[in-house]
């Protein structure tokens, strides 16, 4: 596996080595040794989540509060454009994003650890995204930001929006932005 370190430490971009023959590939997508050699986060995963959107859908940008989620994510049908904003108020990265075309056919995931926002924007006809949480998700907890709140800056691949908003939940159209989010300490 060949991890890549972004610009923003901790969220990092792993290359599962894939075995191709004549029928297909085989891939190892998670081993919890060299995933902790890897990114020094050694916790078991307590919940796996699929997700599945049509193109032009935007997921997020979701957190825990009180239960911060680290959260492994691959795409295993389509394409995404995959973000992490730091939203740890005390790092020196405080409210800054990365964003990260995850597809099946890289077969790239990416880690983010637990203090930080995630979402994505479907780019293909639909995308399904596997994501393993290191907490439980609890609705207590569960916070939101405004996808394209001007203090993030977050540069959305607006080609795939087709010229208007992204298909969101009730709750993301509602999503405060980062001045008045409740963020960690």
């Amino acid at each position: 596996m060949r991890v890549l370190a972004t610009r923003l430490p901790g969220v990092l971009v792993l290359e599962p080595t894939r075995h191709r023959d004549a029928r297909g590939f085989f891939c190892e997508t998670y081993n919890r040794q060299v995933f902790a050699q890897a990114t020094g986060f050694d916790s078991d995963f307590v919940q796996d989540n699929h997700s599945h959107s049509i193109r032009g859908t935007l997921r997020g940008l979701h957190y825990q509060i009180n239960h911060p989620q680290g959260k492994l994510v691959r795409v295993v049908a389509g394409r995404v454009f995959d973000v992490a904003i730091d939203l740890r108020r005390s790092s020196r990265h405080f409210g800054s994003w990365i964003g990260i075309e995850l597809d099946s056919e890289s077969g790239r995931e990416v880690w983010i650890p637990p203090g930080f926002g995630h979402g994505f924007l479907t780019l293909s006809k639909s995308a399904d995204l596997l994501y393993k949480t290191t907490e439980y998700w609890d609705q207590a907890s569960d916070r939101s930001l405004r996808w394209n709140d001007p203090d993030l800056g977050i540069e959305w691949p607006h080609e795939d929006l087709a010229g208007g908003d992204p298909l969101l939940s009730d709750k993301d159209r509602a999503a405060p932005g980062l001045a008045e989010a409740e963020v960690f300490p």
